[in-house]
């Protein structure tokens, strides 16, 4: 057999994701996903059909933000069932046009580029799946799958070649939910002996690009690491929890986090003091351990915080009520409070979910006092 002839065993099963835009941020990816969006909205109850699918088609390819710029054609249909596949293969809507995740509205709103990464990021990592199509689901997450094993990997970064063998992993029966550096080793030398590599340098510059637009990954030449050191990012776990905090899903719920001050303060600074200390701490108001996985990375249930402040409201020692103004823990020397007892949550920052998560933070701290019998 011939070098160059494609084994069918090997190129049948590969993460197999293209792409019709390669631009996140531009108006036609966002024209395109807000019809979607507002096509299922329309059509909800409906039950999924070829002339759902094609009605969906026809939004798109006569809506005229879509046509080509030099030939004013409308988008062809290929490439529009390309786009379509490119959203549920990246999370944003489900197959047979069911539903969207609530973040792709955020996304298609979103104000700054800079916001729409990170909701790129969140929508990815939680939702995207490269054997999802419109007709089929999965549950297999690829981009999740890789994010893990960078987070292990003993030099913290991947290399291209190795993050193209990754896409030879069939996850339906790896047992881990990552690659060991050895076992990574071994893909990348049946990608290379394979030509699978090779061959298809356009899959793998998709996901490349894919990649080098995610929140807190960079890429430097052929490598892939993360942008902060990782042990600082990724080393603050709580490991007497149940359920271990997703590394990734954690940084992307502070960098929310951060934005939100940005907006309103100009800076990432803290939300109480209004001061741009070196080090904040993205601090949850219902505790990680308490939280369910909506709630434990939904950005209204945390405050950006200075290490004091931090402590105190995570100890249940201060808190706050819907107004902003601070409430005092009787277990709380009476000295400390009158450090910070003026200090409050700006009315902008008490939304309704921020306030629910607030009161659930005053029970535990009532609950915390009369435990102390005080």
């Amino acid at each position: 057999m011939s070098n160059n002839q494609p084994n069918s065993q090997i190129y049948e099963k590969y993460w197999a994701f293209t792409n019709a835009f390669t631009n996140y941020n531009d108006s036609k990816f966002c024209t395109a996903l807000n019809i979607c969006l507002d096509f299922i909205d329309a059509n909800r109850g409906q039950p999924y059909s070829n002339e759902l699918y094609k009605a969906l088609q026809q939004n798109i390819a006569q809506d005229p933000v879509m046509a080509s710029q030099g030939t004013n054609e409308a988008m062809n249909l290929a490439s529009v069932r390309k786009a379509i596949n490119q959203f549920v293969k990246m999370g944003f809507i489900e197959p047979r046009l069911s539903s969207y995740t609530p973040l792709s509205r955020d996304y298609v709103q979103a104000r700054t580029n800079r916001k729409r990464q990170t909701l790129l990021s969140k929508i990815v990592y939680t939702h995207s799946g490269f054997q999802r199509s419109v007709t089929k689901d999965s549950n297999i997450r690829q981009i999740n799958f890789l994010i893990k094993t960078l987070v292990e990997h003993p030099q913290g970064k991947l290399n291209k070649k190795e993050i193209a063998a990754m896409m030879l992993v069939d996850l339906k029966t790896f047992q881990q939910d990552y690659l060991t550096e050895t076992e990574l080793n071994d893909y990348l030398k049946q990608g290379i002996e394979s030509g699978f590599i090779e061959r298809k340098y356009n899959q793998i510059g998709y996901l490349w690009n894919l990649l080098d637009k995610l929140d807190d990954l960079k890429r430097v030449g052929d490598d892939l690491y993360f942008a902060e050191d990782a042990q600082r990012i990724f080393g603050n776990l709580d490991e007497i929890t149940a359920r271990k905090r997703d590394p990734y899903l954690h940084r992307l719920y502070k960098n929310q986090l951060q934005e939100e001050s940005e907006e309103h303060y100009g800076n990432v600074k803290c939300m109480l003091e209004k001061l741009a200390y070196p080090v904040l701490i993205a601090s949850h108001i219902k505790p990680f351990i308490l939280s369910d996985d909506t709630e434990a990375y939904d950005p209204n249930n945390g405050l950006l915080l200075s290490r004091t402040l931090d402590s105190l409201f995570d100890l249940k020692y201060i808190s706050f009520d819907d107004e902003g103004n601070m409430v005092k823990s009787k277990r709380l020397p009476d000295d400390v409070w009158r450090r910070w007892c003026d200090v409050k949550l700006d009315n902008n920052l008490l939304n309704d979910k921020r306030k629910s998560y607030l009161a659930y933070h005053r029970e535990l701290m009532l609950q915390e006092d009369q435990e102390f019998h005080i």
